[in-house]
């Protein structure tokens, strides 16, 4: 009777833990790969306002981590600072964490019902409040830190 050849379901799980913990910044470069394709498939006012979008993310956390999860730029900082998503009418900027930010400025304009997310819709031709966007980015990447230490 041949052997068989199964792992130990521990060892598994260590192999598939050491490749995850290696594989992460190939995954970001990745990540920021796929976020650029996503800009240019889209060659009208979306693709320039999530690439806008996507500047002012960088320029408020120089140090923040571009992902791809759920077909969708995202963008973390000791966790998820926010979502990317783009549609035939908007391009949305959601805040998993949004009802806990402050927002002096108004931007959130969206999913304004929910106990913890808030969500800014961009329509063609919207001006982005560029200073408070990023102070918004901040106080996000802020809450994240502030829970990471807890």
């Amino acid at each position: 009777m041949p052997k068989a050849s199964r792992r130990n379901p521990a060892e598994a799980k260590r192999t598939v833990t050491r490749k995850s913990a290696s594989a992460t910044a190939k995954d970001s470069t990745s990540a920021s790969r796929l976020i650029d394709q996503r800009i240019e498939e889209l060659p009208d006012w979306r693709g320039k306002t999530l690439a806008q979008i996507r500047g002012l993310i960088k320029e408020a956390d120089p140090q923040v981590v571009e992902e791809w999860k759920w077909s969708v730029p995202v963008w973390s900082h000791d966790g998820i600072i926010c979502t990317g998503e783009s549609y035939k009418s908007v391009v949305k900027m959601t805040f998993p964490k949004g009802a806990a930010l402050p927002d002096p400025s108004r931007l959130f304009n969206s999913s304004l019902e929910g106990n913890t997310r808030r969500a800014i819709d961009i329509r063609e031709g919207d001006n982005i409040d560029e200073r408070a966007l990023k102070a918004l980015i901040r106080a996000a990447v802020a809450l994240n830190a502030s829970r990471a230490k807890a």
